[in-house]
């Protein structure tokens, strides 16, 4: 039944569904209708606001560029790559694969939501490559969708910005009612830990439900896919020639039979230089971590990915190789997060966010605040899709409503952060970092997330009703 339901979802977005560019392009002309119909903001505020706008996103978007980047150069180096290949076995049927990856991308969501993108994008391919190996077809959109699902509790783990925002000094909460908010009231209560629980448990048999009968179609991985970064240039990986990224002008030197390499290439070719420089950022990583605890930021998730890298990377030409070939993981980031960008500055501007926040507010009730505070966080995280930007907005608008209530100021933290994963599912802003791993396009996965949606949001939703009952 789950598959009959989906059939006409994933017809409808594959024909009608355009690209992540054009469609930030069109959320962005809705929200200045919106602003102009429904604020007295004239057109000069509006593009100024908007204009001012596009730089907000620029140190974000160059941390997610860069835990795209050192995330797929550390899973091609040989020792992640073995290892990979290796937990990629683990299912035996494709069934079985869909939950696998699931799984696997919704624990790392947990741990931090650049870690949850990487790996769900990883995991698709290297699931995709162990099961064509074994003589085993996929539904690879499906085997991606899996990826991206898991991705909708990253807001309830340990990098949630809005609760870790809730509870640090010059945050959201500083001047407001209550103060601080510790995350073992959030992050870490019991209800909230359940709630994801369930919600991966759910999304989790809703994508093996998803898999594809032997006589449905099974559109399997792009030839792409199967093709291993530095393929042809073991020479390089290995660091015993120095020869194998040569230009075709050299070409005469090794013809004539030269096997004894120049400094330059020995330099090139020497693990030392790269182990070294991966074992000071590993000092400075324990220094950090003794100080602060397990304090994960993007920064830090960034440095330990370069860590690893360096260390298990074979040759500091291995590593300019990996990085080079995996650009093509960061251009649609660099293009699409200023639209969003000015997107924000724009709702905010205009104050277009006050608005629809303020209606949701003015229909609840002690018991549906939460509730209501997850939908317009859900409806907002159409247009602002930053985790924290969106938090920095509706904190203050739905605090002091709670106050006056009587509800708990956590009920309404995680109903802002409940909300901004759950529409995510089906805003391509967050997934474009995984395509591109992943190498297919949005309308191939969005038929298959918004089942994830659906069932993500009833679990979520009910969560809010039952904690704000209580």
């Amino acid at each position: 039944m789950l598959r009959a339901l989906t059939r006409p979802v994933v017809y409808l977005v594959e024909r009608w569904l355009p690209g992540p560019l054009i469609l930030a392009i069109i959320l962005t002309i809705i929200a200045a209708i919106a602003a102009l119909t429904m604020t007295d903001t004239t057109p000069g505020e509006l593009v100024m606001g908007w204009g001012e706008g596009l730089t907000g996103l620029l140190a974000f978007m160059t941390q997610v560029c860069l835990v795209l980047l050192l995330g797929y150069t550390l899973a091609n180096t040989r020792p992640v790559h073995r290892l990979l290949t290796g937990i990629a076995s683990v299912p035996r049927t494709p069934v079985a694969a869909y939950g696998f990856v699931t799984v696997v991308a919704g624990l790392a969501s947990l741990i931090s939501f650049g870690l949850g993108l990487v790996v769900g994008g990883v995991m698709a391919i290297e699931v995709a490559r162990a099961a064509k190996e074994r003589g085993m077809k996929l539904h690879y959109p499906l085997l991606v969708a899996s990826g991206y699902s898991g991705f909708v509790i990253w807001h309830m783990g340990y990098s949630g910005s809005g609760p870790l925002n809730a509870a640090t000094e010059g945050g959201a909460y500083t001047d407001l009612p209550g103060g601080l908010v510790d995350i073992t009231r959030t992050t870490f209560s019991w209800w909230n830990i359940t709630a994801a629980i369930v919600t991966l448990a759910v999304v989790t048999i809703a994508m093996m439900m998803l898999a594809p009968k032997k006589d449905e179609e099974i559109v399997t991985a792009p030839g792409r896919v199967f093709d291993r970064p530095g393929d042809g240039g073991d020479e390089a990986r290995a660091g015993d020639s120095g020869l194998g990224d040569r230009a075709e002008g050299d070409a005469p030197a090794a013809v004539a039979g030269r096997t004894k390499r120049t400094p330059a290439e020995w330099v090139e070719g020497f693990r030392g230089f790269t182990t070294i420089l991966g074992v000071f950022l590993g000092i400075y990583l324990v220094m950090y971590f003794g100080s602060n605890g397990f304090n994960l930021t993007l920064d830090i998730v960034n440095w330990t990915l370069l860590c690893l890298v360096l260390l298990l990377v074979g040759n500091a030409r291995e590593l300019a190789k990996l990085v080079a070939e995996g650009g093509h993981t960061v251009s649609e980031v660099l293009l699409q997060y200023p639209l969003y960008a000015g997107l924000i500055g724009m709702m905010g501007a205009s104050g277009l966010t006050v608005i629809i926040s303020e209606f949701f507010i003015d229909i609840s009730t002690p018991g549906t605040l939460g509730f209501f505070a997850f939908l317009a966080a859900g409806l907002l995280n159409m247009f602002i899709p930053s985790g924290g930007g969106q938090f920095e907005v509706m904190a203050p608008l739905f605090a002091a409503p709670a106050d006056a209530l009587g509800v708990q100021q956590e009920v309404v933290i995680m109903a802002i952060a409940y909300g901004d994963q759950w529409t995510n599912m089906i805003q391509p802003f967050w997934a474009i970092p995984l395509l591109a791993v992943a190498g297919i396009k949005v309308r191939e996965i969005l038929g298959y997330t918004t089942v994830t949606l659906v069932l993500s949001g009833i679990v979520l939703g009910a969560t809010m009703l039952l904690v704000g009952a209580g």
